[in-house]
């Protein structure tokens, strides 16, 4: 098989699954499933960087601050998504190193915290969207708006979460530091959480700015940058689907750029759902990319090998 150099983004899903609390123990396990299912690509020698979501785990981190107010210093947002990355990115790399030296594979697996250039006039940052955390009934919502002034929203009838600003990636910092070791065949866990947001200042310095970026559309923009062949966007469904839900619902198994942008026009993808995927795909193929794939975590292999998922191309 031809080598190909490829950008795997990890669903939130893939390391704390529906009913779990998400103890390290849970996700650990679950990190090391997760890989299972994209181990093959890794035995075929092909070239490849990992990126995953954090929405439950920086929530998490951010009850901690909230808990510990008074006690300990706090941490910006920012802050909360670096210290996730650190910790999603050790159990990522230790149970990826585990599997190497098990199946007798010499390569090595890394981890790069990852800073995302945005705009700090991005609209969002005064129009909060992003979900984070965990879910809360609307009692418990209206409190934490009361007492800890946050923004919250109802998400699809399963209760409600906070949401912070999620402004547009525009480019990724440390893109040549993880291009050379992408490159050089090591296995490259980048753009955690969607990576930590800042902004450039006049002389060229950098600040950080209180808002998470998408995962997708942070993945897409390194996949460019770094010169990736394909995107695999990994989350809870094999394909993609139009009407989804409906009687008239339709997979999508193979479809083209400008199909797929009408398609996204015509609001077959909502924002808080595929939209996103839909857009980092077509990001990603509009500035160069060979083919993009979006199917479930455990169908990962199968879907590389054009057994299942919608991919779409140019």
């Amino acid at each position: 098989m031809d080598e190909k150099k490829v950008v795997v983004a990890l669903g939130g899903n893939a390391i704390i699954k529906k009913g779990q609390k998400g103890s390290v123990y849970e996700q650990f396990a679950n990190t090391r499933e997760a890989l299972n299912n994209i181990f093959g690509l890794i035995q075929e020698g092909h070239k490849i960087v990992i990126t995953h979501g954090n929405g439950p785990q920086v929530g998490n981190i951010l009850l901690r601050v909230e808990a510990s107010k008074d006690i300990a210093y706090e941490l910006p947002l920012g802050v909360c998504v670096a210290q996730s990355q650190g910790e999603m990115g050790y159990m990522i790399v230790q149970s990826l190193q585990n599997k190497l030296i098990r199946e007798g594979i010499e390569r090595n697996a890394i981890c790069i915290l990852t800073q995302v250039v945005v705009d700090k006039n991005d609209p969002s940052m005064k129009n909060p969207t992003k979900p984070i955390g965990k879910f809360y009934t609307e009692e418990e919502a209206k409190e934490k708006i009361e007492k800890l002034r946050w923004d919250m929203v109802e998400d699809a009838g399963r209760g409600w979460r906070r949401v912070v600003p999620s402004p547009k990636p525009i480019s990724i910092v440390e893109s040549e530091s993880i291009k050379k070791s992408f490159y050089s065949g090591d296995i490259v866990i980048a753009c955690g959480g969607g990576g930590i947001p800042v902004y450039v200042e006049d002389e060229g310095t950098y600040e950080g700015v209180d808002a998470v970026v998408d995962k997708d559309l942070a993945s897409s923009v390194l996949a460019n940058e770094i010169g990736a062949d394909e995107l695999i966007i990994l989350t809870g469904v094999e394909f993609v689907y139009l009407n989804f839900g409906r009687e008239n619902e339709t997979i999508l198994r193979e479809v083209s750029l400008k199909e797929v942008k009408k398609y996204y026009e015509d609001g077959h993808f909502p924002p808080g759902n595929m939209g996103p995927k839909i857009e980092a795909v077509i990001n990603f193929l509009e500035r160069g990319g060979k083919k993009a794939i979006i199917t479930s975590t455990e169908k990962a292999y199968d879907a590389l090998k054009g057994k299942t998922g919608t991919h779409i191309f140019p």
